[in-house]
């Protein structure tokens, strides 16, 4: 097996941050053709939401099936094999005829999509010590964070020109891809003596172990909650451009562009200064940054008139310290678990995508659809999570 320990960092951050893109790529690119779903399946904007949602729970229970795998096949068998199921849905669902065909392609979307994150971010604490992986993970967070900026774009002119199955024409071209260039570039990060059993008893063990940890529990929720707050506004999306700013299908890259703006500059700003601060330092700076962005958002949806500039500013500033706090959490939790890192990133991504899942699936849809419904949900959001960080300082302590 391949010694990846002297790996280029470039070529490791390059690789899984591409194969990572795939998730925002399958949420996003959509987004800008959802009134066409919606007329071709005659179905209402709450109910093809749903899609979103359930292509998110699958995407998090299979984390659990893929993260364990992975520990025990190596990280590159299960990222080729994914990427391979992701291909073939995305054609399921281009050439679905009704609403339910594509839900349940949407569903085995899910399936694909989650084998790559699970065992890509694996491999970079497989390669890294823990401060080497955090800049990793910064550096491969400023690469991801453009899927979310193009791909409404490349949505947008996709429907334009040739219709919305044509977009998932594109998700298959951009799996298969990706599984080639996987398949070629890629060197196993999993070395022999360090493969975990996968029998279901050991599998369950491990997921005992990581449920009665409290540590990791709390970073994990942590990451969660504050990501949901973000979330909102990337499934809210296609209301806040149709519905509260009277925008087209080819005007989400006014709200994606600044978003992945904030995100890249967060993960560029975490990426330096992991080398003089510590993770703690780091993540109570980036939760003021959050702070002040839900004060200008409740100011801004209360008392403001609705205006461009100020429904986006504040998402920008939480996406900056979203981004500036997330490599560093993620990093300390799977650092709770170094003999079952798959196992501790599945449970890490379970989590962060179940909460986007209930995002997209329940909270949005039972809200007021208003600019102030948004904002008060992503304070209360932000508000759990803060609580949940303030469990963690005081495991730190302890």
């Amino acid at each position: 097996m391949l010694n990846t320990k002297n790996s280029n960092m470039l070529s490791v951050v390059i690789i899984v941050a591409l194969v990572s893109m795939i998730g925002p790529f399958t949420i996003d690119t959509y987004l800008p053709s959802f009134q066409s779903i919606e007329a071709d399946f005659s179905v209402n904007r709450a109910l093809l939401s749903q899609s979103i949602a359930f292509y998110l729970i699958a995407t998090a229970i299979f984390s659990l099936f893929w993260g364990p795998l992975s520990d025990r096949l190596g990280r590159k068998y299960i990222i080729i094999g994914s990427l391979f199921l992701y291909s073939v849905a995305s054609v399921g669902c281009a050439f679905s005829t009704d609403y339910s065909q594509f839900l349940m392609f949407r569903v085995l979307q899910g399936v694909g999509a989650s084998g790559g994150m699970v065992a890509g971010r694996a491999m970079v604490r497989d390669i890294y010590d823990s401060n080497n992986a955090q800049r990793v993970m910064a550096y491969v967070m400023m690469l991801f964070a453009l899927a979310p900026a193009i791909a409404p774009i490349i949505g947008g002119w996709l429907h334009e020109l040739f219709g919305w199955r044509s977009i998932f024409y594109f998700l298959c071209a951009y799996g298969v891809s990706m599984l080639l260039f996987s398949s070629f570039t890629l060197k196993e990060s999993l070395q022999a003596s360090d493969q975990q059993s996968f029998h279901p008893f050991h599998v369950i063990r491990i997921y005992a172990k990581t449920l009665l940890h409290i540590r990791f529990l709390s970073i994990v929720m942590t990451l969660s909650f504050s990501f949901g707050g973000m979330f909102v506004y990337i499934a809210g999306a296609p209301s806040i451009i149709f519905d509260f700013l009277s925008l087209s299908s080819t005007h989400f890259w006014l709200l994606f562009l600044p978003i992945t703006v904030g995100v890249i500059s967060g993960a560029f700003l975490a990426g330096k200064l992991i080398k003089s601060w510590s993770t703690i330092k780091i993540v109570n700076m980036a939760f003021v940054f959050m702070i002040v962005a839900i004060i200008i958002n409740m100011l801004q949806a209360n008392y403001f008139e609705i205006d461009i500039f100020w429904v986006i500013l504040p998402i920008v500033i939480y996406a900056f310290a979203m981004a500036l706090s997330m490599p560093g959490l993620g990093i300390l939790a799977l650092d709770c678990f170094p003999d079952n890192k798959g196992a501790a990133s599945a449970v890490q991504s379970f989590m962060q995508i179940m909460m986007s899942g209930l995002v997209a699936g329940v909270m949005l849809p039972v809200i007021t659809q208003s600019v102030s419904g948004f904002a008060l949900l992503q304070m209360v959001l932000l508000g759990i999570s803060l609580l949940f960080w303030a469990v963690t300082l005081r495991s730190t302590k302890a």
